[in-house]
């Protein structure tokens, strides 16, 4: 995929004169955030298990060499095969020589990022395979040509219409020729035509929310059942997957299946959590007769040891993007690559570049609600500080920002001169609220007033504030 997180703050611009993107974000608030929280509070040790977690996951991440070798052994011992991947380049070279070996024509595809990041998708099919997507999500920004908003809900920047037109235009062929629009109606469409292409799969692609060291098993977390179908129904299954995905057993997974749900939808679980094991034994029924696991590190182990670790926790829940204030206004589009959101804010610099992505550490108000929410609690304002800091001091950000941030710094550095100063200018902003206490144009918040009121500061300063209550308590 094209990578425009350059184009940010034209991105998100756009984002918000599109009334379509608005009204279907606009649901985002009233939705998922009032789930979690509710699904949150009826479970008394929900913020002790976070801390369990996050705890589980760096002992993961301090051995994770010694984690994925023993998942290696694991999955050999089953029957299957583990490939190791350092680019995407790599990953995509061993996905193709599966599919090769098992002639392929058509691969059926379940809901995953990391195949996002490494745009298998225009690889298979730039080289003869058709793939297709069976999350109903994935499958309508499929027909789109666009790439995923949100990572568990990808086509949440499309209304009801858009989904509607794109079906009366792509399943014409198919012998559907009227256009629908009860929601419904229209997941019956899709299911009836998705049916015979699982059948048809030569090759089944899946990721993995998690993978178990103890039993070489790859876990799945899905709500439609089209994951169990894609791995299951063709003759060979291929799982990939970001190495930071394993984990020691069972109950350790266990663990974070308590929290990713809840975290991500509300629900207590997912309505499918699926473990595959191997390829299909002489007494099963179904399963593929080939597994193969495709491990893509792709830069991740570069984070090993350095201030940003922490994103490496990450359950690809959405929690800290659906609590997100800017990504709730300019949506999942604007971030310019696979990850939206805070998560997207804080690792996409390192994925695709600080040069390229420097606008999106600075996408955040710094409210909290991000880390607030994580259910491995990663301190993502933390970390887009970090990022603020290193493209300063790369000098990637444009001048005249630098040089603001160096004439603050001079005066802040020199309280004598900063203090008058910060009572003139929240004299003057005073001023300038007037009676009603709002500004509506300021030169240097242009970003900020052409879309919103700039509150007028009130009242005194903080250290005016501290000084008088220093004086009242002797």
């Amino acid at each position: 995929m094209q990578v425009t997180a350059r184009r940010f703050k034209k991105n998100a611009h756009g984002a918000l004169q599109d009334d379509n993107i608005q009204k279907a974000f606009s649901k985002v608030k009233g939705g998922f955030p009032i789930a979690r929280a509710k699904a949150a509070g009826e479970l008394p040790e929900f913020d002790a298990l976070r801390d369990q977690a996050r705890d589980l996951k760096n002992h993961i991440l301090d051995n994770l060499d010694y984690y994925l070798e023993y998942f290696e052994e694991q999955v050999l011992l089953q029957g299957g095969k583990v490939h190791w991947c350092s680019s995407y380049a790599d990953a995509r070279a061993a996905v193709l020589e599966i599919c090769r070996a098992a002639e392929a024509k058509t691969v059926t595809k379940g809901k995953s990022m990391i195949t996002e990041e490494m745009a298998l998708n225009d690889h298979l099919a730039a080289n003869g395979i058709e793939p297709i997507e069976t999350d109903l999500g994935e499958y309508i920004i499929q027909l789109a040509h666009e790439y995923p908003s949100h990572i568990i809900a990808p086509a949440l920047h499309k209304t009801k219409d858009q989904v509607s037109d794109l079906f009366h235009q792509h399943h014409e062929k198919y012998g559907f020729s009227e256009r629908l629009t009860d929601p419904q109606a229209l997941v019956n469409e899709a299911r009836r035509i998705l049916r015979d292409k699982y059948v048809a799969a030569d090759v089944g692609i899946t990721g993995a929310n998690f993978l178990i060291a103890e039993t070489g098993s790859t876990v799945i977390v899905t709500n439609e059942g089209n994951g169990d179908l894609t791995q299951s129904l063709p003759k060979t299954h291929i799982a990939v997957s970001s190495i930071e995905k394993v984990v020691p057993t069972l109950e350790d997974a266990s663990l974070f299946l308590r929290l990713l749900a809840r975290s991500a939808t509300g629900q207590e679980m997912s309505v499918y959590t699926t473990f595959s094991t191997g390829p299909r034994r002489t007494d099963d029924i179904d399963g593929p007769a080939n597994f193969h696991v495709v491990l893509v590190d792709s830069g991740r182990s570069d984070l090993l040891g350095t201030n940003k670790q922490d994103l490496l926790r990450c359950l690809k829940c959405g929690a800290c993007m659906n609590h997100c204030p800017v990504y709730q206004a300019v949506g999942g589009h604007s971030y310019g690559w696979v990850y939206p959101g805070p998560i997207g804010a804080a690792l996409n610099p390192h994925m695709v570049g600080l040069e390229e992505a420097r606008h999106l550490p600075s996408a955040s108000t710094f409210c909290g609600r991000c880390e607030e929410v994580c259910p491995v609690r990663i301190p993502l304002p933390k970390i887009m500080r970090h990022w603020r800091e290193e493209a300063f001091q790369a000098q990637v950000t444009p001048k005249p920002e630098r040089w603001g941030i160096g004439l603050w710094a001079f005066f802040a550095k020199r309280p004598a001169l900063y203090r008058p100063l910060t009572r003139f200018a929240a004299r003057s902003l005073k001023i300038m609220g007037g009676r009603k206490g709002v500004i509506r144009r300021l030169p240097l918040l242009k970003g900020w007033t052409d879309v919103r009121d700039f509150p007028a500061p009130q009242g005194k300063t903080f250290m005016e504030q501290w000084k008088k209550q220093q004086r009242e308590s002797r």
